[in-house]
């Protein structure tokens, strides 16, 4: 049973959501699965994971952040502190409908923000991450540099290029707001069992962060895989990190 839904953030904002369960009631696990930065909740791997992990048994809620796909915001607007609290949202959503056993999926973007978001969620299952930001700031500077930030800063937005390639604006709040999300400080409040999965080829966040990420969580899982790209974009190595991700919830979820 596939039903789409919307919710609302603590700011009377509508976001949208594909709720996915295998059996009808509320007695399934159910995950929460997070899209990376610029693109939405019908990411091939939610989409992939959506369909597997209801094979599963698992129900499955994907959801667009603030300023993406289907959700009121404007992309401009966009910061990390919004996607955890949104991320907080979908939580207590599926809360007051009646599930009880929740976990939670995060790619990139929506990796950091999970990250985050589990600090104040004791009681998930289980934590998956896919090629997650944990450091968002110092990534910032490595791939900008300080000039470039200056600039943003003084423009007041910088021009980014989303997934699609069409052009978008993302002012300078979001850099500002990383400074008070920092997901490496913080990883070590994190009582979920944890899974990270990250390609040692990664063109837009360097795996060094989840090695260090992992070193803080408690009970923490590390999956280098040799080769992969940020996307997972060879279809060897996407399968592999989908195993890893699937393998580990379900086993999660029966315990």
């Amino acid at each position: 049973m596939q039903e789409k839904v919307y919710f609302k953030t603590s700011s009377d904002i509508n976001l949208c959501g594909i709720l996915s369960n295998p059996t009808e009631g509320t007695e399934n696990p159910v995950v929460i699965l997070c899209h990376g930065f610029s693109t939405s909740k019908d990411s091939f791997t939610n989409v992939t994971l959506e369909n597997l992990l209801n094979k599963a048994g698992i129900a499955t809620f994907r959801f667009d952040f603030f300023g993406h796909g289907e959700s009121e915001g404007e992309f401009e607007n966009v910061t990390v502190s919004q996607g955890v609290e949104d991320i907080l949202n979908a939580h207590r959503f599926l809360e007051s409908l009646g599930f009880e056993k929740i976990g939670l999926v995060g790619s990139s973007y929506g990796g950091a923000t999970a990250i985050l978001a589990a600090v104040k969620l004791p009681d998930l299952f289980a934590l998956a991450l896919k090629c997650p930001v944990s450091d968002y700031e110092e990534l910032e500077m490595e791939t900008k540099g300080t000039q470039r930030i200056e600039e943003w800063k003084e423009k007041g937005f910088e021009e980014y290029e989303s997934a699609d390639g069409s052009k978008l604006k993302l002012n300078y709040t979001f850099f500002e707001d990383l400074k008070n999300n920092n997901g490496l400080e913080v990883a070590c409040e994190i009582l979920a069992p944890t899974l990270i999965v990250h390609g040692d080829a990664d063109e837009d966040v360097p795996a060094s962060q989840s090695i260090r990420l992992s070193q803080q969580i408690s009970e923490c899982d590390l999956e280098i895989m040799e080769g992969a790209d940020h996307r997972f974009s060879d279809p060897d190595h996407f399968h592999d990190m989908i195993k890893f991700v699937l393998e580990f919830v379900v086993e999660r979820a029966d315990q």
